[in-house]
């Protein structure tokens, strides 16, 4: 089976977020800069159900795991 990638829109949505290209724009700049000692999934802005489904794909190494990092890493990027 071949893998398959997924989108921040499909991600967001997964999370139970806004999906369109604003609200995730608004959201990325509204939680970061990420601290570096905070892992993605313990982040205080997700709730119990977000954080368990990022744990549980990155655990997986899911299919989810490649966008979950970009997602990381954009929450990571520093504020202009």
């Amino acid at each position: 089976m071949e893998p398959y990638f997924h989108r921040f829109s499909e991600l967001f949505a997964q999370l139970g977020l806004s999906s369109d290209a604003n609200a995730i724009r608004n959201f990325i700049e509204q939680h970061s800069p990420l601290a570096g000692d905070v892992r993605l999934e313990d982040a205080p802005f997700w709730t119990q159900a977000q954080a368990t489904l990022l744990r549980d794909e990155l655990q997986e190494n899911d299919d989810w795991a490649e966008v979950i990092d970009q997602l990381n890493a954009a929450l990571r990027g520093k504020r202009r």
